[in-house]
C-alpha cells in the first residue's frame, strides 16, 4: 500500500472525477485578497472544504444520543458562512466536494492543524473503496468557549492509500447505507 502524491490526485480527479469540484493547487486567499484556511491539492493529499450547511447539536429536548435511533430534533439546522459551535458540543456539516473512491483505494481524513490548534477536532471515518458521496464532517468543540468553523474553506485533509491488490468486496458491492449521500447525513441504523 502506498500513499498517493499530488500528481496522482490531479490525474484521478481530472480523468476519473474522483473529486468534484476539484482544485489542482492550494488556495489560500479569496478573490478579494482576504486570507482563507487553505484548500485544494497538497503534496500528498487533498484539503477539502466545508459547505455552508450545518446541523448544530443541542440538547434542549434532553434526548439520549442513540446511534440506532438518532433523534433529528437533537440538531438545529443552520446555513451560513460561519458556524458557531457551542462550548463542549459538536456540529455536523458536509464537504463541498463530492468524492468517488476507486476500488483499490482507501481514503483517510484528518483535521487541519489550524482547527486542531483551536481545540476543534474534525472526525471522519475512512472512505472505503468504491464509496462515493459528500463526506459528512463532525466538528467537536473541545473548548469551554464558542468556536467558529468557516464554510467554503479548508477543514480536513484527505489522504489516499492505494493498495497493490484489488479488494474482494467494496463498499458498492455491499450496497453500503451511506452510498451516494448528498448533504449532511445523519446516522442510519
Amino acid at each position: 500500500m502506498s500513499i498517493k502524491s499530488d500528481r496522482w490526485i490531479r490525474e484521478m480527479a481530472e480523468k476519473h472525477g474522483m473529486i468534484e469540484p476539484f482544485e489542482a493547487g492550494q488556495v489560500r486567499h479569496a478573490d478579494d485578497g482576504s486570507k482563507l484556511v487553505s484548500y485544494g491539492t497538497s503534496s500528498y493529499g487533498y484539503d477539502g472544504r466545508c459547505a455552508d450547511e450545518f446541523k448544530i447539536f443541542t440538547n434542549i429536548n434532553t434526548a439520549i444520543v442513540d446511534p440506532k435511533r438518532f433523534d433529528e430534533k437533537s440538531f438545529v439546522d443552520f446555513k451560513g458562512d460561519v458556524c458557531i459551535i457551542p462550548p463542549n458540543s459538536f456540529a455536523l456539516a458536509r464537504t463541498v466536494e463530492y468524492f468517488r473512491i476507486p476500488r483499490n483505494v482507501l481514503t483517510i481524513c484528518l483535521g487541519k492543524s489550524t482547527y486542531a490548534r483551536c481545540g476543534i477536532i474534525v472526525n471522519v471515518t475512512p472512505l472505503e473503496p468504491e464509496w462515493e458521496g459528500h463526506v459528512t464532517l463532525e466538528f467537536s468543540n473541545t473548548t469551554p468557549l464558542p468556536a467558529k468553523v468557516y464554510a467554503n474553506e479548508g477543514v480536513a485533509q484527505f489522504l489516499f492509500l492505494e493498495s497493490d491488490e484489488i479488494c474482494e468486496t467494496s463498499y458498492a458491492d455491499r450496497a453500503g447505507k451511506y452510498m451516494g449521500q448528498r448533504g449532511v447525513t445523519l446516522p442510519k441504523a
